[in-house]
């Protein structure tokens, strides 16, 4: 050991025993290797090993002393891995002011700074899986300051176990969800989500504490805003429709809610209140397609503005997808049909519209019509590679055994639009399979559609020049009269 580095006797002898070395370094990572098991968790503890252990912690805080330290905090985090009897002696020895205390003195000048903090945070983790003692006496000495303090330090190796501590807490504590869900909670999770943003995520407590706090909670909108580089804070609702223009974290933010409810779309409950933030911000994105010059990449494509445009179309699918699993608070409207009042299904039929045909639709018109539809088509271009895709697969799963929404394509002349989307399209794959899920749901049990495509042609079959000659028909059967879209070959 170091000469410059002084522990007093009473703190080594007892490491020394449980060990059975004579050196401080070995008798730390011999002690780690056997807390790493459930019976050497509970010998240690029969020993009383980590109020000894949290002593050397407090004794090591001569910044010569950080690799001594990072093993003191690794031994720590190993004995209270389920250990209860240790997690108990830690908050009775007062473990978490200490380890408050280390961080205090951290100016992450250093790899070894960013270790420090990254084992003590796993510490903490550990202690918080105890109950709600243990989730008190943390939250309650780092919120919201130190928390803040931790966020902002742009650290994938710290911000997983931030996400783990914090979301350990928060969960089934009504009184730690109202302060995270405050405006410093919210600041909190802003700079968790820059961080993520900037340097990545491993592991999966950043989804959970997001599907926790955003999709259960609903705390998307004012979570949205605060990630505008403006600061601007207040109602969220109205700074999204304010907004001129998206920043990469909102692009982030939007993807991670993205993939949480493509995962989990059958086991969480979605409030009409994320619904609608959803829709104001796809609103509000869409806009770009008026400006857009040519087709972009898949998502995502370096764009803030085109990837919040996708992956809040994205959402709106899958919300469209939760059959019977959205808006299910007592007494509300159904998610669904409460986004068909506010227009999107107008909005997405005009985007859809707007846009330039597919090629092969665009090819087979104008050999039919001597190209002369073709001066007939808005040139608008599909911002991203899939737009068109997406747009068809929210239509789709909007019209999935939902009559009104049925009649209302058929009102709105959407029928034979959508019939155009049945085709193979470069710029968006699986283009044709979700044109056929959705004409396939359009026509399901509605009459009076079946009954429009089948008058396009009286003759038995639907030979409509933008899906003649590619592969694919409208057959209506002669004694049912029920459509169905069908490969020519």
């Amino acid at each position: 050991m170091d000469d410059t580095i002084y522990v007093p006797e009473n703190i080594l002898q007892p490491l020394f025993s449980a060990s059975k070395t004579s050196s401080l370094p070995k008798a730390l990572e011999s002690l780690i290797e056997i807390a790493r098991g459930t019976v050497g968790r509970s010998e240690l503890a029969s020993k009383n090993v980590l109020p000894t252990v949290l002593q050397l912690c407090q004794s090591l805080s001569n910044p010569a002393c950080g690799d001594l330290l990072l093993l003191s905090l690794k031994l720590l985090r190993n004995l209270c891995a389920g250990e209860l009897s240790n997690q108990n002696s830690f908050i009775k020895e007062d473990g978490v002011q200490i380890v408050y205390s280390l961080f205090s003195c951290i100016t992450f000048a250093s790899d070894m700074d960013y270790g420090i903090v990254r084992m003590g945070l796993q510490v903490l983790a550990n202690i918080s899986l105890a109950g709600e003692e243990h989730q008190h006496a943390v939250w309650h000495q780092f919120f919201p300051l130190e928390f803040a303090k931790i966020a902002r330090v742009r650290s994938r190796d710290i911000c997983d176990p931030l996400c783990m501590v914090i979301y350990t807490c928060y969960e089934g504590n009504n009184e730690f969800g109202a302060e995270l869900c405050s405006d410093q909670g919210l600041d909190i999770l802003t700079e968790i989500i820059r961080t993520a943003s900037a340097v990545g995520f491993m592991e999966n407590w950043l989804k959970l504490l997001i599907s926790r706090s955003c999709l259960e909670d609903s705390h998307s909108g004012p979570l949205f805003s605060k990630l505008c580089h403006t600061g601007a804070s207040g109602n969220g609702d109205d700074i999204v429709s304010r907004v001129d223009s998206f920043v990469p974290e909102q692009a982030f933010f939007l993807s991670i809610l993205s993939e949480i409810l493509n995962e989990q779309m059958r086991n969480i409950v979605l409030s009409n209140d994320f619904a609608l933030f959803v829709l104001e911000v796809f609103r509000n994105s869409a806009r770009i397609v008026e400006s857009v010059s040519q087709v972009k990449s898949g998502l995502p494509t370096g764009s803030a503005d085109i990837d919040v445009l996708g992956y809040s179309l994205t959402i709106l699918r899958d919300i469209c997808a939760c059959d019977g699993v959205v808006g299910k608070n007592e007494g509300s409207m159904d998610t669904v049909d409460l986004l068909l009042s506010s227009g999107l299904l107008e909005l997405l039929l005009n985007l859809l519209c707007d846009l330039e045909p597919p090629a092969l639709i665009r090819k087979a018109t104008n050999q039919v019509q001597n190209q002369e539809a073709e001066h007939s088509y808005s040139r608008k271009l599909c911002p991203y590679k899939g737009f068109r895709r997406d747009l068809v697969a929210v239509i789709g799963n909007f019209t999935y055994r939902r009559k009104h929404v049925q009649d209302e394509i058929r009102q709105k002349s959407g029928i034979l639009f959508l019939l155009q989307q049945c085709v193979t399209d470069d710029e968006n794959p699986f283009l044709r399979e979700w044109g056929i899920w959705s004409v396939r749901n359009l026509l399901e049990g509605n009459v009076e559609n079946q009954r429009v495509v089948s008058e396009l042609e009286l003759q038995g079959s639907v030979n409509v020049p933008e899906i003649a000659g590619l592969g694919l028909r409208v057959e209506v059967d002669e004694k049912t009269r029920r459509a169905k879209l069908v490969n020519v070959s």
